[in-house]
């Protein structure tokens, strides 16, 4: 019998799934779960979810609404926890991308939901963007155990510091690349030939893979934010990869062949500079890659803009 795509892809990568949809979490079994204020956004405004919504709401009278979106966003992990066999991530403040020792607060309090549900910090990976502030937080963060998945990231530059943070996990993003280089190329952009290996997205994805496994860095890479499935499994035998529920069924309802794309053995090959990095360099770099600082900053508004939905949503 001919294993469905998404079956196959399992046996290269761990297959995470992107959504804050407990139903199509049961139907696709993924490993892990990602969430982030958007999607929880979109969640509690659903019927099915009005119930732990309302639940939490009871159990916590007095608090600020700064403190129920923390706890809404814990008991959605909880739930996320019984069902995947492996870690949810659950995303800090984006309002606080640029404070280091407010994020350390906040990552910190989550953790202490977590814990004081019964569940184990080494299931929850707390979701910071990949700021320099926000990287230092992680720095201090991983030295107490507390595991960190580095957002919003679209460069090297970005994942090479997160690396030398020690962070547990990134998530390099394929879609929003691939975005806007077809914005920005306008008619030059060729879905021919930007696509598959070629796709911008991907490249970037490859660059830092190739990066991290010839150096040996320990920090597990999550492919993220796919427009399509070409961009999935072109991906084949990245560390991790989260995908929607759309894209995840679309996987699973074919049966063509799926054959992995990276591996550790053909980045070994690779000629790969080390990069050197403190604050400035990381900086002037970031500032030097136009797409990369314009994405990071347009993800952490529309983070910070969910956030502010979500509030007003719970003051209703």
């Amino acid at each position: 019998m001919c294993m469905d795509r998404l079956s196959q892809l399992k046996r290269f990568t761990t297959v995470v799934a992107d959504t804050g949809d407990f139903e199509r979490m049961r139907q696709l079994q993924p490993q892990d779960a990602t969430t982030n204020p958007s999607l929880i956004l979109k969640a509690v405004q659903q019927d099915s979810y009005r119930a732990l919504v309302d639940s939490v709401k009871r159990s916590n009278p007095n608090a600020s609404v700064a403190q129920l979106i923390d706890r809404i966003l814990v008991a959605f992990g909880i739930e996320i926890l019984k069902i995947v066999p492996g870690r949810v991530s659950t995303e800090v403040d984006a309002r606080l991308s640029f404070d280091t020792q407010s994020t350390i607060v906040k990552a910190r309090e989550i953790i202490a939901l977590y814990e004081s549900a019964g569940i184990a910090r080494s299931r929850v990976l707390i979701k910071l963007a990949s700021t320099w502030e926000s990287i230092v937080a992680a720095r201090e963060l991983e030295r107490e155990g507390i595991h960190c998945n580095m957002t919003l990231l679209f460069s090297l530059v970005q994942a090479v510091a997160c690396a030398n943070a020690g962070a547990k996990l990134i998530s390099p993003f394929v879609g929003r690349i691939s975005d806007w280089y077809k914005k920005s190329l306008g008619d030059q952009w060729s879905p021919e030939s930007h696509a598959g290996a070629n796709d911008p997205g991907v490249q970037s994805v490859r660059t830092i893979y190739t990066y991290y496994k010839h150096f040996d860095i320990s920090t597990e890479i999550m492919g993220a934010s796919f427009r399509n499935t070409n961009q999935i499994l072109e991906l084949a035998g990245c560390d991790l990869l989260t995908i929607s529920p759309e894209l995840l069924a679309e996987l699973q309802s074919s049966n063509l062949p799926v054959t992995p794309k990276l591996s550790v053995s053909q980045a070994k090959t690779v000629a790969v500079e080390l990069m050197q990095l403190d604050q400035n360099r990381f900086q002037n770099l970031l500032a030097e890659n136009k797409m990369a600082s314009e994405k990071l900053d347009e993800g952490i508004k529309t983070f910070c803009a969910d956030i502010e939905k979500l509030e007003a949503l719970l003051l209703s």
